[in-house]
């Protein structure tokens, strides 16, 4: 049975770098948010509740009507929840699934900015936190999103904050482009080989 560690961080904290130097050394990793908008096409029970919700107009033909979900959630925070409710359950059961086919993994991991918020806690075995400073991680998501400052304190903003997200975490992987990283994560994967090796010695 695979180890599966949960990575979570927020915005602009480098969760897809850590993700893809674990795939690079060999750990498969569930990209949740790629898996959710893969999920709100092509899952017809997510279509279902959608087109109850927000009308037929939420799909054009397989294709997400983008701008319309946004709208909505942006227009009430309360929107956000009742969106993850109906998606949620079904990337938690899309991964138990993932896991399931890469049973021959030492180690597997999921990566979700609301981790902990989701309620995926039970699905994993430890969390590994990606923490950078709130200042450089604004001025990298304004660079990758070509956004403004102001959108993206609000998105922080709505983000469980990174202390809280601490008492959470196993393992902190510290991303503030003075500590080596990759150092860091071979750390992590050393420590839970020696932890797969030492339950399959008992």
């Amino acid at each position: 049975m695979a180890i599966k560690i949960g990575i979570t961080g927020g915005i602009g904290s480098g969760k897809s770098m850590v993700s893809h130097l674990l795939q690079v050394m060999g750990v498969p990793v569930y990209i949740s948010d790629v898996e959710a908008k893969r999920l709100m096409c092509s899952d017809s029970f997510i279509r279902k509740k959608l087109q109850a919700l927000l009308g037929k107009e939420i799909y054009c033909g397989s294709t997400l009507n983008k701008q319309l979900l946004a709208s909505y959630l942006f227009a009430d925070p309360e929107h956000a929840r009742i969106i993850n409710d109906i998606v949620h359950p079904c990337v938690r059961e899309n991964f138990i699934q993932w896991v399931h086919h890469h049973s021959n993994a030492k180690i597997v991991g999921i990566e979700s900015a609301i981790l902990i918020e989701a309620g995926f806690t039970n699905e994993v075995d430890l969390i590994v936190m990606i923490y950078a400073p709130e200042e450089l991680r604004i001025s990298r998501a304004i660079r990758r999103d070509v956004s403004s400052r102001e959108l993206i304190e609000k998105r922080i903003q709505s983000q469980m904050d990174d202390e809280k997200k601490r008492e959470y975490a196993d393992f902190v992987i510290t991303n503030d482009d003075n500590t080596p990283l990759i150092s860091q994560i071979l750390n992590l994967i050393k420590s839970l080989y020696e932890t797969t090796d030492c339950t399959s010695e008992k």
